[in-house]
């Protein structure tokens, strides 16, 4: 994940459509492009992890509270495997979001380098409803989203040198 900057107001941040079946492919882009206010045309390429399905990514600049719209737009179809960021701006902590079919959407905060960003709050509960060693472990690993990360990464090593496009939010 980049640290690109952003002007005062935008921030950046990339969509990685990482699975979609073909027939579905025109249906992102158009989710994409209302969420973005303009005209989105991915490059598809073959997704070698998943044969028959085409894969994209692309940066996106726009106002805090567009990686959210993005993700909104994309849960309308469940199998697609995807991930969006949204890099930190000023006052607005960056984000990730992970989405893959049968885990659903997996959600956190994430610092200017892209670390995942454990809350204070998270920790207390974390402390106080762990019931043993096992359990605490299995409970960082679902604030990490360990689960989403075994389910992608195919999926990411399978799209290195993959083209990327550039879109900017309009407004």
């Amino acid at each position: 994940m980049s640290t690109r900057g952003s002007d005062s107001g935008r921030t950046s941040g990339v969509v990685y459509v990482h699975s979609s079946p073909s027939a579905v492919c025109p249906h992102v882009e158009w989710a994409i492009s209302g969420a973005l206010g303009v005209r989105t045309e991915l490059r598809w390429t073959a997704q070698p992890a998943a044969p028959g399905q085409l894969r994209a990514e692309c940066n996106w600049v726009g106002e805090p509270g567009t990686g959210a719209r993005l993700v909104s737009a994309l849960r309308a179809w469940p199998m697609l495997r995807f991930e969006v960021t949204e890099d930190p701006s000023p006052g607005v902590d960056g984000q990730r979001f992970c989405h893959a079919p049968g885990l659903g959407l997996w959600r956190a905060c994430t610092s200017a380098n892209g670390d995942i960003v454990v809350s204070e709050d998270q920790l207390r509960t974390l402390a106080a409803n762990a019931k043993g060693p096992e359990s605490f472990s299995h409970r960082v690993d679902q604030l990490l989203g360990a689960a989403w990360d075994d389910a992608l990464e195919p999926f990411r090593r399978a799209g290195d040198g993959a083209p990327v496009t550039w879109l900017h939010r309009v407004g």
